[in-house]
């Protein structure tokens, strides 16, 4: 215990001493070092906004309606570059109730460039909902329904709840005052040991010194594992109308060339979208144009065209 102590104690005091040498031998470059670690511990202490809100269902174990909210968070890093994981953070889930609705809530943050790079790409917007999912099922053990629909509310509960959830900190007005009062002295170092580790700021490690063990704070995900090869199907979507033009269903063909059974097909309707998963080769999720009746939805395979006709009862 004591020896950590010692060794911690010891790093700092050289790098404060190399703070000083820098300070005397090159002022500028000692300024513009002080300006880019005050930069960057002012986006380490920047909140997570809310970006936009997802409705979905956990199946398994227990069926119940999820919202999950996507936030943008510059605490999050930005991938390396395409080809490397995306970084991501998942909250804890919440349970909350309104009257008599009882569902979940969970909070997902990524870095604010990841989210904009992909507000105007449905495809790489889908992929990074589809990314989230997969996460929140892998740390929960859950099974999700991957049915969704953007809500039009951006935020799902308060924000305080939201922040205090990803950022894991209580924000009482004075106990948040009396922990700005406190100063790390060099006997606080000393004295300290592992068992109270947890009151010991944290410092960010180079990338290359950070453990990948499950149940970090930020898990990377890459989009390699959520979608192999899922290509986008051709497919033509119509309303069909009555003699008086007035909509009475609406009739969904997609061509599936290579599939030969209909028994590869995972279907999955709900009133506002669709979404057809065809043995990891197909992948095509629909906002559709009009509420529909998803108990009177029927689906069929033409095996010689490789084609499924879905037609989906309006409301």
């Amino acid at each position: 215990m004591e020896s950590s102590s010692n060794g911690l104690l010891t790093q700092v005091t050289q790098f404060w001493n190399l703070l000083d040498d820098l300070a005397e031998s090159n002022p500028e470059s000692y300024k513009n070092f002080i300006q880019q670690q005050l930069k960057e511990g002012k986006q380490l202490c920047a909140a997570p906004e809310p970006q936009l809100c997802l409705q979905t269902r956990i199946l398994k174990p227990k069926e119940k309606t999820l919202f999950i909210n996507l936030c943008q968070w510059k605490r999050i890093p930005a991938p390396q570059s395409i080809t490397h994981p995306v970084p991501l953070s998942v909250g804890r889930p919440e349970d909350m109730s309104e009257t008599s609705d009882v569902y979940t809530v969970i909070d997902v943050a990524y870095n604010p460039d990841v989210l904009q790079a992909a507000e105007k790409d449905q495809v790489k917007k889908d992929q990074l909902i589809q990314m989230a999912m997969k996460c929140i099922e892998e740390q929960l053990q859950v099974t999700l329904s991957h049915v969704y629909h953007i809500t039009k509310f951006k935020i799902k509960g308060s924000i305080q709840r939201m922040k205090q959830n990803l950022m894991g900190i209580q924000t009482g007005p004075t106990d948040l005052k009396e922990e700005m009062r406190k100063e790390l002295t060099l006997e606080q170092i000393r004295s300290s040991t592992l068992s109270n580790s947890d009151h010991f700021p944290q410092l960010l490690l180079p990338k290359d010194q950070v453990s990948s063990k499950k149940g970090c704070l930020i898990e990377e995900i890459s989009s390699t594992e959520i979608q192999v090869e899922m290509k986008t199907p051709a497919y033509e979507l119509k309303i069909v109308a009555d003699q008086n033009e007035k909509p009475l269903k609406i009739e969904l063909k997609v061509e599936l060339p290579g599939i030969n059974s209909v028994s590869l097909c995972d279907l999955s309707v709900s009133e506002n979208d669709l979404l057809i998963e065809v043995s990891e080769k197909y992948r095509l999720h629909l906002n559709l144009p009009e509420s529909v009746d998803t108990e009177m939805t029927t689906a069929k395979f033409i095996k010689e065209k490789a084609t499924l006709i879905i037609t989906m009862p309006l409301v």
